[in-house]
């Protein structure tokens, strides 16, 4: 036992047990989320830092401290308002009020029938068109949607998993139709399936066609969409199922090692690929446990790109990710409570060092945000860059010693769980056991029977409750003529474009669906003679079939 050691046993024979035995602690333990245990601080002699190994400086190897050089002391975080309802005329005005208001990125919600790729009038879309997101069926739909938006000059990021590479083809035409190089687009789309599998559930087809999608994707933006980030890889709906901080990076991590090894496998170089992969994670209101598990993905990530997969390029090392913060967190309670929710999570985000960043909206567990709700989260956003000081130096919580702690913890047990999915086989192979998604449903109920016990508070919710009133804040309803509108306009869309045209698109896709020839400039060709969604997915629905999920005991 060192200097320290010595001087901490007489502070706590001294001065710690005087005190607990008149004033003591709240509880016997004190753990975060994920169960990793918390002592009442920390010394040199408990947390051992090898700094150039384990922290280094920013933009180096292995990127802890942060993926560039200067941070946000060169530019902040993409402020990006996830926002899409109703007709792409709706979504494209409220668009237009955020970048208003000051939001430099868009991003687009779909509606759950685009997510399944039907077409709005398909009869299971029946009550569901523009509910939770916009309605797409076509390059017509794609156009209104950004009309007045120029897309060489502002990213945009898609939330879409099974038809994501139509929706991208949809903006690449979209592009070639304005006289814009493709090659200036800059965005991303979701493209995770895997996670979809685990946690979310749009998916469409079984495995195998869904990453040969993928990989389609990775190969064609390389040469043809160079700026476009081809995936972002989702730990997001993993923690919105219930997953803990550790089981969010090791999962959302094993998938993403799916992903760069499908890629290899097909014959793609990784440096010509890895640079594009980006990566979106929870915030949840754990506030310490948060930075560490962003400084704990990064410092992984780069060392599974060079040793595992041999990445040269530096940039393929670099874990870049967009953050959310979290939606399952929000109360129906004393809603304006999740105001300050978010701002803890946010905040969390940009200690992390996130490079783009969705704040929610306090409506956003009754309904679609209001404008109002979502300027004050977008004010949240541009408080914490312009006026709280802690975009000013990069990484400020380096060096605490229970942030160090945690970030090693995180990294340890995440690790340990990706080497258990190596040996089933990898991250496909522990899906379709439910290895994942036993893990989350366990870490889940356990988190709910400790709100229920009222070991883990929720305020307004199990402490600190108020008689139930009328909630009196304005809520968003989504008119059901929406529906109705979106379906004219579909219909006259088929009645007046070349049919015989669709018909030989479509027929090209089938063809190559049956082969091995990249899809993406298919997809490319049968969206820009207005071919839809719903006709586009349901080629290859009657080639690939439809996935059904086991049951998972």
């Amino acid at each position: 036992m060192g200097k320290i050691g010595q001087e901490k046993r007489k502070w706590e024979e001294e001065v710690l047990e005087p005190t607990i035995r008149r004033f003591p602690e709240r509880k016997r333990s004190f753990s975060t989320p994920s169960g990793i245990p918390l002592e009442r601080f920390y010394t040199p002699e408990e947390v051992k830092v090898d700094y150039l190994a384990d922290l280094g400086f920013p933009g180096q190897f292995p990127y802890t401290r942060g993926v560039q050089p200067t941070m946000y002391r060169g530019r902040f975080w993409t402020m990006r308002q996830y926002a899409g309802y109703a007709t792409a005329e709706e979504s494209n005005r409220r668009y237009k009020y955020l970048l208003e208001q000051g939001q430099t990125g868009l991003s687009v919600a779909f509606d759950l029938p685009t997510q399944l790729g039907y077409d709005s009038d398909h009869p299971l879309a029946e009550g569901e068109v523009g509910k939770v997101g916009v309605a797409i069926s076509s390059l017509e739909d794609m156009d209104i949607l950004f009309d007045g938006i120029p897309l060489d000059k502002v990213s945009v990021s898609m939330t879409i998993n099974a038809p994501a590479a139509v929706l991208l083809a949809m903006v690449v035409a979209l592009a070639k139709k304005r006289g814009i190089d493709p090659k200036l687009l800059r965005g991303t789309i979701q493209n995770d399936i895997l996670k979809e599998y685990i946690a979310r559930g749009t998916y469409i087809f079984p495995p195998k066609p869904s990453m040969r999608l993928i990989t389609d994707t990775f190969e064609y933006c390389a040469e043809n969409v160079p700026k476009w980030n081809t995936i972002s890889i989702s730990g997001y709906h993993i923690r919105e199922a219930g997953s803990t901080a550790v089981q969010e990076v090791a999962f959302t991590l094993a998938n993403a090692i799916t992903y760069v090894r499908a890629a290899v496998d097909r014959g793609l170089d990784v440096d010509r690929f890895a640079g594009r992969l980006s990566f979106f994670f929870n915030a949840h209101n754990n506030f310490l446990e948060e930075i560490a598990k962003f400084r704990a993905a990064r410092r992984m990530w780069a060392k599974i790109m060079r040793d595992r997969f041999g990445a040269k390029n530096s940039r393929s090392w670099q874990l870049r990710f967009h953050t959310q913060t979290a939606g399952s967190t929000l109360t129906a309670q004393q809603p304006e409570n999740n105001v300050i929710r978010v701002t803890i999570q946010a905040l969390a985000a940009v200690l992390g060092g996130t490079q783009s960043l969705h704040t929610n909206s306090m409506d956003e567990a009754l309904s679609l945000p209001t404008e109002k709700s979502v300027q004050v989260a977008l004010r949240t956003q541009q408080i914490i860059a312009y006026e709280s000081g802690v975009a000013d130096t990069v990484d400020p919580l380096a060096g605490s010693y229970v942030i160090e702690h945690l970030t090693d913890e995180i990294e340890r047990r995440a690790t340990e769980y990706i080497e258990k999915i190596d040996r089933m086989g990898g991250a496909l192979a522990a899906i379709e056991s439910g290895f994942m998604q036993r893990e989350i449903q366990q870490a889940a109920y356990e988190a709910q029977q400790a709100i229920e016990r009222g070991e883990q508070i929720v305020v307004g919710l199990n402490k600190f409750q108020e008689e139930e009133e009328e909630i009196s804040i304005e809520l968003l309803r989504v008119d059901p003529k929406v529906q109705d509108e979106q379906i004219r306009r579909l219909r006259a869309l088929r009645k007046r474009r070349d049919g015989a045209e669709v018909e030989r698109a479509l027929e090209r896709i089938r063809s190559a669906a049956r082969g091995d020839e990249n899809l993406l400039p298919l997809f490319v060709d049968a969206v820009s003679v207005y071919a839809t969604l719903g006709e586009i997915m349901g080629v290859l629905r009657e080639e690939w079939g439809e996935y059904r999920a086991p049951l998972i005991l």
